[in-house]
């Protein structure tokens, strides 16, 4: 696998910029007549709510009609659904999203024809094209066609409910908060179908985001929260900007941390089967945990959800059986429906967790090993050598260099590491006891504090 710093233009999930500044339609235009040079045939566009998504996505169009490959554009829909997509009927596809980012920011995932986005080796080859020109542009005779197929979207949204029994949500009430952005249709009408009374907040589609922000924070879900409480329904849920993660609140009001909802998720799907969970290096030691409690095994990759995705791709080609990944941020991955993350099928499983358990979402929760994680920002102009100093530091202990560099302790762990979509380092550090993880956070805040100084 290629490193992920060789890439350039793109980052852990795509190229992203603030519209007018960095991300302009010439480069979106440059952006799908790379792609349509290296994937001959039909790719899929589509786009969430962003206020620019129009002015990306036709200029995203026109590039890629330019060089010779045929468009469909699905319209406004979430990132997995143009995944489920890509991958039954087109050659590749074109996301114009910026995810969880503000309303200032858009950006492109690139998907390939197998529904996951294009991996570091294929990303670096597309990024040469784009710095150096190398587009095979089309005379008049040979350029593409577009169709414009808005009602795909109901393939992925059949899909989801199909993948659980019918009327799994019956008497079951849930409220959902898309946030504005493209799951205003597909969530509430999932969870509809499944059986359930859905009440929503937030689910008229506004790029300028008027209730809160694409990324979905406990602050931001207040409201979500209320209307929980009272409806009495049995969990809220809300997306980020392109729906390719979900979020809870349970019963009571109360935010269930994203690792949480992962080792809840994990201990669902492994409670009948065993096999493989795939998860980076900076997920909640709960995934060892539960894995330990149904005789499953983990395998960790770098942070980034392609990476997750194509080692469960390698390990179920290789023969390992699969049952689960993701990240512990909200993004999880059901290989059985497809393998990228998914926030419509993660509303959909947990409702088919609590009909399957009985049980509310607090206690679920309540019932989980119980962890301390502490998680900062480290803003540093030389994380390269911030890292390097971090390892020389802690040489003697038990490293792990798969993403930046993680110490493993017998009873906690630290994971320090640059971001793959913003400006800063990522610090992680989880114990079962508040005391140990603020004590192992200060020897690594000490050995920052002397790079910085260096």
């Amino acid at each position: 696998m290629a490193e992920k710093a060789e890439k350039q233009l793109f980052g852990t999930n795509g190229v992203r910029g603030i519209v007018g500044r960095d991300m302009t339609p010439d480069l979106v235009m440059r952006i799908g007549m790379a792609l349509a040079s290296m994937r001959k045939g039909t790719i899929a566009v589509g786009r969430d709510t962003r206020t620019s998504g129009p002015a990306l996505c036709s200029a995203a169009k026109a590039g890629i009609l330019a060089c010779g490959c045929d468009v469909v554009d699905v319209g406004v829909l979430p990132t997995p659904a143009l995944q489920y997509l890509v991958k039954h009927h087109f050659d590749a596809g074109a996301m114009i999203t910026a995810s969880h980012n503000p309303p200032e920011y858009n950006g492109v995932k690139i998907i390939d024809a197998d529904g996951t986005e294009m991996g570091d080796e294929e990303t670096i080859k597309l990024e040469q094209r784009i710095f150096s020109g190398a587009f095979e542009v089309q005379g008049w005779k040979s350029v593409g066609s577009e169709v414009y197929a808005p009602h795909l979207i109901d393939e992925y949204i059949d899909a989801i409910v199909r993948s659980f029994p019918a009327h799994v949500g019956e008497g079951m009430t849930v409220v959902v908060d898309p946030g504005s952005g493209p799951a205003s249709h597909s969530t509430p009408t999932i969870l509809s179908r499944m059986g359930c009374r859905v009440h929503t907040v937030n689910a008229n589609m506004d790029g300028t985001f008027p209730g809160r922000l694409p990324e979905p924070s406990p602050e931001g879900l207040a409201p979500l929260a209320e209307m929980v409480v009272k409806t009495g329904a049995a969990f809220g849920v809300a997306h980020d900007g392109d729906a390719d993660r979900a979020v809870f609140i349970d019963e009571t009001g109360t935010y269930v941390e994203e690792n949480v909802e992962f080792a809840l998720m994990q201990r669902y799907v492994c409670r009948n089967r065993t096999g493989f969970v795939v998860t980076p290096v900076s997920t909640s030691r709960r995934v060892e945990d539960v894995c330990a409690e149904h005789g499953c095994q983990v395998a960790y990759t770098p942070v980034g959800s392609i990476y997750v995705a194509r080692t469960m791709l390698d390990l179920a080609a290789s023969g390992r059986t699969v049952l689960f990944g993701g990240e512990g941020n909200g993004g999880l991955i059901f290989p059985d429906h497809q393998h990228c993350r998914d926030g419509g099928m993660t509303a959909a499983a947990m409702v088919g967790l609590l009909a399957a358990e009985q049980s509310s979402l607090s206690s679920l929760a309540g019932d989980l090993p119980d962890y301390f994680m502490i998680k900062e920002k480290i803003f540093t102009g030389k994380p390269a050598s911030v890292v390097d100093l971090v390892k020389a530091r802690f040489s003697e202990e038990r490293l792990d260099a798969t993403d930046g560099i993680r110490i493993n302790r017998d009873h906690v762990w630290a994971l320090l590491r640059p971001s793959g979509t913003e400006p800063f380092m990522r610090l992680l550090v989880e114990a079962r006891d508040r005391q140990l993880a603020e004590a192992m956070y200060g020897e690594i805040t000490d050995a920052i504090g002397s790079a910085d100084q260096a």
